[in-house]
């Protein structure tokens, strides 16, 4: 079975207070024990002497009481004497105040002989008998006696009831300590997950397709805070690209959409004159002639129209252009020469510094120029004046084409540079084209580093504006 996270964090918060616990309290009472041991084995060797021994074995009625209250002499301390056969030729007690008569005495170890060859040098721990469980020894030849062995011997009842005590406190302690810290735990991880968790809804939320759901960010100093401020720009990044995924399919089906309506218009034609010439419908040389001249503009027309497509497409895709000097002022001159030519009743001014240069295709720059103002003389009423300026600011170059018609809605300014889009839906396609050229400028602008935007005329019009890197200036 696989522990979640949460109780996997439990268990090992848990593991270590228990093995934190386990070893303080083995640590614990050994110190104690060791301290207590040590301190009888002291009064061993402080009280273990040949005059006590001396007093307690020679007197008649083998009890023998330390000093008053407050002596330091153990309590019920025992002092046998072995016989030559190693067998407890006498057992005494040294009682203190305050103590009860007992019959308990140690179980002495068979390795004590009388030759003295397994007599301890120094205090050990035997069992006992008589409702004492261990005692603490010592043992010597003692001359007085004969060389028999002497044996000091104090109880540890004393010692094994606090270290009794210790233990079960230990337990408790250690019961109470587990369950705190299992509770607190399990609070603090609780606490700590929360925002985990939300992370984890979320991703539900946004698998389920609610792309706009967003985590509620922690402390941002915290991992998981961290986390959830990652995890929101993913997803913002996630989100725009999905965005943009959904308007480059809505403008390639639109595009498609649109190419196709505009196609069919020339192919429509195409079909019906060479039907008719098929069927020799055009008996008259004037016919035949009428037919055949519109099969070509349409010819014209279909390829004028595919071949801006084609460039719109190359421009989208990145393919670099033609980056040479260019003077944007003797386009600007020959676009303003060209309208005066072609609608001489209009006014058509240019405002320009000389040697304006930017860096790019001048065929695609004068088609810029040429589409803008062409835009311009269509757009607007015959004898409106068009005005056509370039300033340099800052490294660029601002080329603007001012109409005083009728101008742009602000919906239509934001779409304006959309392929096939026409601000004026009940304009033909014979007086307004297919409405490409603007999508041409944009296009071929970006391609140069550049931008294009459309505002209003001051007094009522359009002005588009586009603004270019100018060629850096070569130090002399």
């Amino acid at each position: 079975m696989t522990l979640s996270l949460r109780g996997r964090l439990l268990i090992g918060v848990i593991s270590l207070v228990v093995l934190g616990l386990v070893a303080s309290n083995v640590v614990t009472y050994g110190l104690l024990e060791k301290s207590l041991v040590g301190r009888i084995n002291d009064q061993l060797t402080a009280h273990a002497t040949r005059d006590t021994a001396v007093a307690v074995l020679s007197s008649p009625n083998c009890i023998t009481r330390g000093p008053g209250p407050g002596s330091s002499f153990p309590r019920d301390t025992t002092v046998e004497l072995l016989g030559g056969d190693g067998t407890v030729a006498k057992a005494c007690q040294v009682q203190v105040f305050g103590a009860s008569e007992s019959t308990a005495r140690p179980v002495l170890p068979s390795s004590l002989s009388p030759d003295g060859s397994d007599t301890p040098t120094s205090p050990i721990t035997v069992d006992g008998s008589g409702g004492v469980t261990h005692y603490q020894i010592t043992a010597w030849h003692e001359d007085s006696f004969g060389g028999q062995i002497v044996v000091f011997a104090i109880p540890l009842t004393d010692t094994e009831s606090i270290l009794s005590q210790l233990l079960v406190l230990e337990v408790l302690i250690s019961l109470g300590v587990v369950a705190a810290t299992a509770i607190l735990a399990f609070v603090i991880i609780q606490i700590g997950l929360r925002p985990l968790q939300k992370m984890g809804a979320a991703a539900g939320d946004i698998a389920a397709g609610d792309y706009s759901r967003r985590v509620e960010p922690a402390t941002p100093r915290t991992e998981i805070g961290r986390l959830g401020l990652a995890l929101n720009a993913m997803l913002n990044q996630i989100e725009a690209a999905f965005e943009q995924r959904t308007a480059s399919e809505r403008r390639l089906r639109r595009f498609i959409a649109d190419a196709s309506h505009e196609l069919r218009t020339p192919l429509t034609s195409i079909r019906g004159y060479s039907e008719m010439l098929r069927r020799g419908a055009a008996e008259s040389p004037n016919d035949s002639n009428l037919a055949r001249r519109r099969i070509e503009e349409e010819s014209v027309r279909m390829s004028t129209l595919v071949d801006d497509m084609l460039l719109i497409a190359r421009l989208d895709q990145g393919r670099p252009l033609e980056a040479t000097p260019v003077d944007l002022q003797v386009i600007a001159r020959d676009a303003a020469a060209d309208a005066r030519a072609v609608a001489p009743q209009r006014e058509i001014t240019l405002d320009a510094p000389d040697n304006v240069l930017v860096a790019g295709d001048d065929t695609r720059l004068r088609q810029v120029v040429g589409n803008l103002v062409r835009n311009a003389l269509v757009h607007t009423p015959a004898k409106s004046p068009v005005e056509i300026a370039i300033t340099t600011q800052n490294g660029s170059a601002r080329l603007s084409v001012t109409d005083h018609g009728p101008g742009l809605p602000a919906d239509d300014r934001e779409r304006i540079f959309e392929p096939f889009y026409r601000a004026d839906a009940s304009r033909s396609r014979d007086s307004g084209g297919a409405g490409l050229g603007l999508s041409i400028v944009s296009a071929v602008v970006s391609a140069h580093g550049g931008r294009v935007q459309v505002r209003e005329t001051n007094g009522g019009g359009a002005t588009f504006e586009v603004q270019l890197p100018l060629v850096p200036a070569t130090k002399s």
